[in-house]
Formats: C-alpha cells, sequence, structure tokens
C-alpha cells in the first residue's frame, strides 16, 4: 500500500476499535495517550475513528499499541492488520485477541446482518447447551473452562440483538432442523428458541426447504453480511462479507465480493419458505424430537 491509497472499512473498523478498548483498559483519556506516545490528539482521534478512510501508519498504530502496554500478541496482530487495510480481504488466525475480533466490530456497528446457514444455527440464535454441544464437538480436547468460556462469549455476543437500530436476517436449511446436535433435549430446546426468536420485531427467519431450487453456486457454504447504509453520510456505510471455516474466518470487503454475496442472499431468501411456511417446518422439527 502506498502513500495515497485509501484504506477500506472493515480493517479501520477493526483497528479503530481496538485502540479504543486498548486505551480505554489502559485508563487513559486521548489527551493522556498523545502525550505519552508523542503525537497529537489529533492523531489519536483520528486512529481511532473507522469512517476516516487515509493511510494509517505501522509506526504510529506500534507507538499508541505500546503507550496503551498491549500484549506482544495484540500489538503483532494489530501491526499485520495495518499491512493488510487495503487488501480487500484477510483472514483472522486461531487464538485471535478478543480486543481484535472482527465481527465483534462490525456487529458494534452495522444496522443489518443476513445470514446463510446451511448445516448449524448461526451463533447469534444458540442456546447456550447447543453451543456447549458444538464447542465440544467441534474441539474434543479442549478443557472444560475453555469450552465454557467459548459458550460465554457467544451468549454475550448475543446481546447485541437488544439493540432496537439492528435488523438480523437468517436463512437456514432445511438439515440444520434434523441435524442433531447435543441429542433430542437440546435439539427440542433450541428449535423452540427458533420459534420464539422469529417472532422476534427485529428478527427474520426463513426456512430453505429440502424442495427448493437449487442454490447459486459459491453459497454452499455458511455466510454473513454485515453492514449499515448512511445515504446521508457515505462514510457511515460499509459491508463485509464474512466466511467461516474450521478455526477460523475469511473477510471480504472490496465492492464485487459484496454486490456478489448480497445478490445470492436475496436469490435465497426469495426461494426460502416465508414466515409462516417456516414457523410450519420449525414445528414439524420440533416434534421429532419430542
Amino acid at each position: 500500500m502506498t502513500a495515497g491509497q485509501i484504506a477500506g472499512p472493515a480493517g479501520r473498523m477493526q483497528i479503530a476499535r481496538a485502540l479504543r478498548s486498548l486505551r480505554a483498559r489502559a485508563g487513559l483519556t486521548q489527551s493522556q495517550a498523545a502525550q505519552l506516545a508523542g503525537v497529537s490528539v489529533g492523531t489519536v482521534n483520528r486512529y481511532e475513528m473507522w469512517q476516516d478512510r487515509a493511510l494509517l501508519r505501522v509506526p504510529t498504530v506500534r507507538t499508541l499499541a505500546d503507550a496503551y502496554q498491549a500484549t506482544p500478541d495484540e500489538r503483532e496482530a494489530l501491526t499485520e492488520l495495518v499491512k493488510a487495510q487495503a487488501s480487500g480481504w484477510w483472514m483472522t488466525v486461531p487464538h485471535v485477541p478478543e480486543i481484535l475480533d472482527p465481527l465483534l466490530s462490525f456487529e458494534g456497528a452495522c444496522e443489518y446482518e443476513h445470514v446463510y446457514a446451511p448445516a448449524l444455527v448461526p451463533g447469534l440464535l444458540q442456546t447456550p447447551r447447543y453451543a456447549h454441544a458444538l464447542h465440544q464437538a467441534q474441539d474434543s480436547r479442549a478443557a472444560p473452562e475453555d469450552v465454557e468460556g467459548s459458550v460465554r462469549a457467544r451468549m454475550q455476543r448475543q446481546e447485541i440483538l437488544k439493540r432496537p437500530d439492528l435488523h438480523l436476517w437468517v436463512v437456514l436449511d432445511q438439515a440444520v432442523l434434523l441435524r442433531q446436535v447435543g441429542g433430542a433435549d437440546v435439539m427440542g430446546e433450541q428449535l423452540d428458541h427458533l420459534l420464539t426468536m422469529s417472532s422476534a420485531r427485529n428478527v427474520d427467519l426463513q426456512v430453505l426447504p429440502f424442495g427448493a431450487a437449487a442454490k447459486p453456486a459459491g453459497s454452499g457454504g455458511h455466510f454473513v453480511i454485515v453492514g449499515r447504509d448512511d445515504v446521508g453520510n457515505p462514510l457511515e456505510s460499509f459491508a463485509i462479507i464474512y466466511l467461516e471455516l474450521h478455526r477460523r474466518g475469511l473477510y471480504l470487503d472490496s465492492p464485487d465480493d459484496v454486490a456478489e454475496y448480497k445478490i445470492m442472499f436475496d436469490y435465497l431468501r426469495s426461494t426460502a419458505a416465508n414466515a409462516a411456511a417456516s414457523a410450519d417446518l420449525l414445528t414439524a422439527a420440533r416434534q421429532e424430537y419430542r
């Protein structure tokens, strides 16, 4: 990346959230942070504003991270993110510091989240027992306290559904309803929760039945579209694609990729059963676990 290039909103948002969180953890005001780092207050403020698309400099981010007493892992993760800020895509690594979790950064600023889930209930709609069983199945060697920590983090993430300005739209493949995770009791409870959430004011939940038309090419895996649209202030707008992989995630924010996945999601929700028919499919699946 050379001087004059513009950084995308995805990486900037992640960096801004991390720097704000690190400064807050250190108990510093922006003025105190600027004095410790040897930079201006304006620089501290600009690096904490994801709407500013100007180039970020690695040395400045390192200096700020050091002033905030970031851990070596946090400092290195921030540095790598700054280096990749204009690539149009990046991949998370296992055990990324929570303060740099990209999905949390994007969900904190988004107005909508669209999810296609072909295999498992998406995290925002999982019950604690379903999430627990899923984490155990994905890593049978994980320590119990690590599993519990992951479940708590997932439940905490669901707090965003209490925001009145957030709209969640989920298309579930019918196979998700029949694939047992944790046994019949866990699945019964999970399906009850899906039925409850499907009636929430800010949630749309559709089921893609087995008899539906073929899915569009490229939509075979779980994907999430997170974003916001602000016509009055385009700098406040963004859209990110998250592709869920084993132990890590792939993020895309190039306009072509975003447009392609938006078209795929529109096709999926137009093909899926409507709200009433989806509720019937959920109810029928629930009967299988009684």
